[in-house]
């Protein structure tokens, strides 16, 4: 079975900076796309990043500049390096990943995680 596990979270000062891990394990012959979503209280959630297999990135304008989405296919994990962080960041950031198993399945199918919290304030 195929998980998406983040990390990296937690409580960070305006200005400062964290970076999120996404790893997916379980039974995966590839991966294609992977980004990260988030959702504010009271917002619908929205992307932030993503990139594909061959390394080309899309960013929402509002991140674009101080946040660098990267990945490291050989250990099926995904990274989010977040720089200048503001208030308005603060949200759930989500994890997805466009996988396909080995399952005998022919399609891809897009797997997500749980989520980790992200805060910025003083």
């Amino acid at each position: 079975q195929v998980q998406l596990v983040e990390s990296g979270g937690g409580l960070v000062q305006p200005g400062g900076s964290l970076r999120l891990s996404c790893a997916a394990s379980g039974s995966i012959v590839s991966i294609r796309a992977m980004g990260w979503y988030r959702q504010a209280p009271g917002k619908q959630r929205e992307l932030v990043a993503a990139i594909t297999s061959g390394g080309s990135t899309n960013y929402a304008d509002s991140v674009k500049g101080r946040f660098t989405i990267s990945r490291d296919n050989a250990k099926n994990t995904g990274y989010l390096q977040m720089n200048s962080l503001k208030p308005e960041d603060t949200a759930v950031y989500y994890c997805y990943a466009d996988i396909l198993p080995r399952d005998g399945s022919s399609w891809y199918k897009d797997y997500w995680g749980l989520g980790t919290q992200v805060t910025v304030s003083s």
